[in-house]
């Protein structure tokens, strides 16, 4: 069995420290480094890393590091089936809802792939029948939408993912239904939603494991008040995507109930039922299921113990020599592609909720940083937005750019002799070039430093597979990334503190005046609550 410990013990990750500053960015570059550092990925794509900040003394450092960790060991125990949450004491079991890596996972009796095919067979199954009509809404209308109620990981990547391919689905003859989501505990939210669609001929998705969280719930709420007052039967009108567990599950509320344990995480659980019965919907079965192969591809290169051969590893290990080397707090993602415009968005839960942790998996205070802040936006808005700081600010960002060569649909129109595509890519490889080698000049503040890092992953076109594929390879990263760092990637106790304290603010409204008059925490707590109007009568 794989040993954990800390990263400062690995006699690699001295040796990478003691190398001193690496090569600049400008004299690593070269037309045949960018051929060389060129790698396969799942799903048509390919990971490039020729402006990164490593050359082949760091990447052998990395390497071993990598060995000395165990860190791909430990990813065939993820994918076996140990307990990989020491926190929560369970498995992580996300791979294994697109496929098999090591063999069948089975536990206390039950086989987990199993479980997630049979789950997937009946989303495919209730699919089609909502697309032929056989099941419509209460007024006998055909369900032509459908909407996610969710927050956190049963929002963001289902969220990103549709969006993702969207237009990609049409374009293919596979569009079947407009999907729409419903996130915020803000009412605002729901009722832009509902004043958007027609409530007649609208499928509505609840998605809790716990069948407990109060904002999905309150939205829930909302969403069954605004049916009944039009006339409807919201049980007619809902479906779940919970535990067997939960109350939720065998409801007479719901029209099905789709199911999901306590092994996948949510900001992992996108390739489950929670994204599987929204895509299936409104993409079509035949649209998820390329999306878990793509998925698929990329989680078995992951399995492969040399990081020149496994797109997801060499990535993490950069990320950690950027990190804990060269001493960079954030990384940018930045997707040349609309469709992923809300793929940062995910990769900022995924990342940062994984490994936001200050201690190991023992519990113990680390001394070294763990995970960066993430952020990002497409080009080439991101580019009139946010790039000042990046190419002239005081903080060195690592950039992860994606970008295609193909666009989702038709052939553009040319504008000034070239089509949007080509300006679009042109902008794309101009700006990995600006922000490695940089522009001296004698006005200081046209003057560029250069000597910022970036990875590219990119592919012919952005379609259901080549997305699997990115979406895995991101959540392969940061697995590798939480071994390396020896934490627990797959709790996430940081979120649990407001939402108690939200529930004392509740549950105390009345007292909150007298409480806000004392000292401490608490009495800042109640004081707070009666700014935002809670309390008062």
């Amino acid at each position: 069995m794989p040993s954990y410990r800390n990263l400062d013990e690995s006699s690699a990750f001295k040796d990478l420290l003691a190398l001193g500053p690496p090569p600049s960015l400008a004299s690593l570059l070269s037309g045949k480094r960018v051929g060389d550092c060129e790698m396969a990925m799942g799903g048509g794509l390919s990971f490039n890393w020729a402006a990164s900040p490593v050359d082949s003394p760091r990447l052998d450092l990395l390497g071993r590091l990598a060995e000395e960790q165990e860190l791909v060991a430990k990813f065939r125990l993820l994918s076996s089936g140990e307990v990989m949450n020491p926190g929560e004491k369970r498995l992580v079991l996300h791979h294994l809802s697109r496929g098999e890596l090591t063999g069948k996972v089975v536990r206390d009796g039950r086989d987990y792939g199993a479980f997630y095919a049979g789950e997937l067979a009946k989303i495919k199954a209730f699919a089609a029948k909502v697309h032929a009509g056989e099941i419509k809404g209460s007024t006998g209308k055909r369900f032509d939408t459908v909407v996610q109620i969710g927050i956190g990981g049963s929002d963001l990547g289902p969220r990103a993912l549709y969006l993702a391919l969207e237009r990609w689905a049409k374009a293919k003859g596979r569009s079947r239904m407009a999907a729409r989501f419903i996130s915020n505990v803000d009412p605002d939210d729901a009722d832009s939603v509902l004043a958007s669609i027609d409530p007649a001929s609208s499928l509505f998705i609840l998605v809790s494991k716990s069948g407990t969280t109060q904002e999905t719930l309150a939205n829930e709420t909302l969403v069954k008040t605004r049916l009944a007052a039009a006339g409807l039967d919201p049980s007619r009108h809902l479906v779940a995507v919970t535990s067997e567990t939960s109350p939720l599950a065998k409801s007479p509320s719901y029209l099905a109930a789709f199911f999901m344990d306590d092994y996948i995480g949510g900001r992992y659980s996108s390739t489950s039922a929670v994204g599987g019965v929204v895509l299936s919907l409104a993409l079509g079965s035949d649209t998820f299921a390329e999306l878990l192969a793509g998925a698929h591809e990329e989680d078995l290169l992951a399995l492969n113990p040399e990081p020149r051969k496994n797109p997801a590893l060499l990535d993490a290990l950069i990320g950690l020599y950027e990190r804990n080397v060269l001493g960079y707090a954030a990384t940018a993602v930045l997707p040349y592609s609309e469709a992923l415009s809300r793929f940062p968005a995910h990769l900022q839960q995924l990342d940062m909720e994984s490994n936001g942790k200050r201690v190991s998996r023992s519990g113990e205070a680390l001394a070294y940083k763990t995970g960066p802040l993430v952020f990002g936006e497409p080009g080439t808005n991101g580019q009139h937005s946010f790039y000042q700081l990046l190419h002239q600010g005081t903080d060195v960002i690592p950039l992860q750019f994606v970008g295609f060569r193909e666009n989702q649909l038709s052939p553009d129109v040319l504008s000034e002799d070239s089509t949007s595509r080509a300006k679009l890519d042109a902008n794309l490889a101009a700006q990995i070039i600006a922000f490695a080698a940089g522009k001296s000049d004698a006005e200081a503040n046209k003057h560029f430093p250069g000597e910022r890092p970036s990875t590219l992953i990119h592919g012919k076109a952005l379609d259901a597979r080549a997305l699997g594929a990115l979406l895995a390879h991101f959540e392969n990263k940061v697995a590798f990334q939480g071994f390396a760092w020896n934490i627990n990637s797959f709790d996430q106790e940081g979120v649990q503190l407001g939402k108690l304290l939200a529930k004392k603010v509740l549950a105390g409204r009345e007292e909150a005046e007298a409480k806000s008059k004392g000292q401490g925490p608490e009495a800042a707590l109640a004081a707070y609550a009666l700014l935002l109007g809670l309390g008062r009568k």
